[in-house]
């Protein structure tokens, strides 16, 4: 069995070769179509019955894979997915793509990877492949998963074969996607890294092997935290430029023209989605068991959880400017998802800002063409639908999100008060002359024209 195996591993026809995903999310289930697209069958597993059931009969339940790619797959026979974890011995290699959250102390939470490392270790046979694609701290893969495996007996780089490959899924890029984002996989042994190659190159357009699984597990962690710390720098900027009097979008597209030494984030509302505001926690907390202090993480984390607070008051001074008050107010929040065009509200500050406004006594109504509804600590939250009326009759209408859907010249000119945290809506107040252009608050319904919102003096 172990010859086998490998040799299906390594040189094996992809029809020999059985793939097993372990979690069918954002990350597993695109894997599973790129693997399926190539004739190797796909066995995804999931707690969620209703997922399984979901795929088994063609459907997807992620935004960025159509349901067609499901449904051919399966008419191919080369998907199927199940529930039940003894299946993991039918596999020759396997991926585990679960979630990694933050508890509420903000420390990780490994659960699902013990749980899944758990299943894969009852069921680990003579020369099967695992690979940790979830992100979490380094020295997980040989600190929590390896132990596991070796419980059994085997030895790894001869008997199995274990690394980490970091997932790289950005929802709702058309051009970045699983098979031509180049990844990275670091393997406990020179020969686990040799298996791991193998397998992902025939799905993978480019490898980027390095020298261990801590590498590759603080490669995903850089990735991330430096989105997070230059996002925050922005962010910083962007208050710093309210209090000034500076439009900083101006700003940012100046600097932008220089060919070399910047580039270009732009502020928001804040930090959104299962990456960035979560997987930089994960090295700060292990670099507090090594008694380090991760200060740019730390501070660039509290600058952004700030943001949604920032956006509130933007609201706020945009009423007070019309003699009215949050409370009582009718409020209509666009976008709660954390990302234009994709239906993700994991970690959006729309959902912070949904909350903030509520406590000010404000009648807050969302609409979002991707989430029509979401569940937030017990609590449905429904959205209403996108008429002529409900815009014209919102005190004032708050973009969070910038979906392509919006018909953002539609809503400029119904808008009483119109506060843009995206600046989607800059250029239009820039080209109509109205206001000082790309501002936080682009219309402010019978205002001052040119009033530079925040510092009290007016533009040229």
């Amino acid at each position: 069995m172990q010859r086998d195996t490998a040799t299906n591993l390594q040189d094996g026809e992809n029809s020999d070769l059985t793939f097993g995903i372990l979690g069918l999310g954002y990350v597993g289930l695109p894997l599973a179509v790129e693997v399926g697209k190539v004739g190797i069958p796909t066995l995804g597993f999931d707690v969620d019955a209703g997922v399984v059931a979901g795929v088994n009969a063609g459907r997807s339940h992620i935004g960025d894979v159509p349901s067609e790619e499901i449904a051919e797959l399966r008419e191919a026979g080369v998907l199927e997915a199940t529930t039940d974890m003894a299946r993991l011995a039918e596999c020759d290699a396997i991926s585990i793509c679960v979630p990694t959250p933050l508890g509420k102390t903000r420390d990780p939470d490994i659960s699902y990877i013990l749980k899944a490392g758990e299943s894969i270790a009852a069921a680990l046979r003579p020369g099967q492949l695992v690979i940790l694609e979830s992100t979490t701290y380094p020295g997980t893969t040989r600190d929590v998963l390896l132990p596991l495996f070796e419980a059994r007996g085997l030895e790894v780089g001869k008997d199995f074969f274990l690394c980490f490959s970091p997932e790289r899924v950005d929802p709702g890029n058309l051009q970045w996607q699983t098979r031509n984002t180049p990844k990275v996989v670091g393997g406990i042994t020179p020969r686990c890294l040799e298996m791991a190659v193998s397998v992902y190159e025939r799905f993978i357009d480019t490898m980027v092997p390095v020298s261990s699984p801590e590498s590759a597990e603080l490669v995903k962690i850089l990735e991330n935290t430096f989105r997070a710390v230059n996002i925050g720098l922005v962010n910083e900027t962007a208050q710093i430029a309210d209090r000034l009097g500076v439009d900083v979008w101006e700003v940012i597209e100046a600097a932008a023209t220089k060919p070399f030494g910047f580039m270009k984030f732009t502020p928001g509302p804040g930090l959104g989605g299962h990456c960035i505001p979560v997987d930089p926690h994960y090295l700060s907390w292990k670099m507090r068991t090594l008694d380090y202090r991760t200060r740019f993480i730390e501070l660039a984390s509290e600058v952004n959880a700030e943001m949604p607070h920032f956006v509130v008051g933007k609201v706020r001074e945009a009423l007070n400017e019309e003699r009215k008050s949050v409370n009582g107010s009718r409020i209509l929040v666009l976008g709660v998802a954390y990302k234009p065009n994709i239906n993700d509200v994991r970690e959006s500050p729309a959902i912070e800002i949904l909350k903030e406004l509520e406590l000010d006594g404000a009648d807050v109504a969302f609409h979002d063409p991707h989430v029509p509804t979401f569940r937030e600590e017990g609590r449905v939250w429904e959205g209403v639908e996108l008429t002529d009326e409900v815009v014209r009759e919102a005190d004032a209408v708050l973009l969070v999100t910038d979906h392509a859907e919006f018909d953002l010249e539609r809503i400029f000119d119904l808008s009483q008060i119109l506060v843009d945290s995206r600046n989607a809506t800059g250029p239009i107040a820039a080209g109509r002359g109205e206001g000082f252009p790309q501002r936080w608050i682009v219309k402010g319904g019978s205002r001052v024209p040119n009033r530079r919102l925040g510092s009290g003096t007016t533009s040229p």
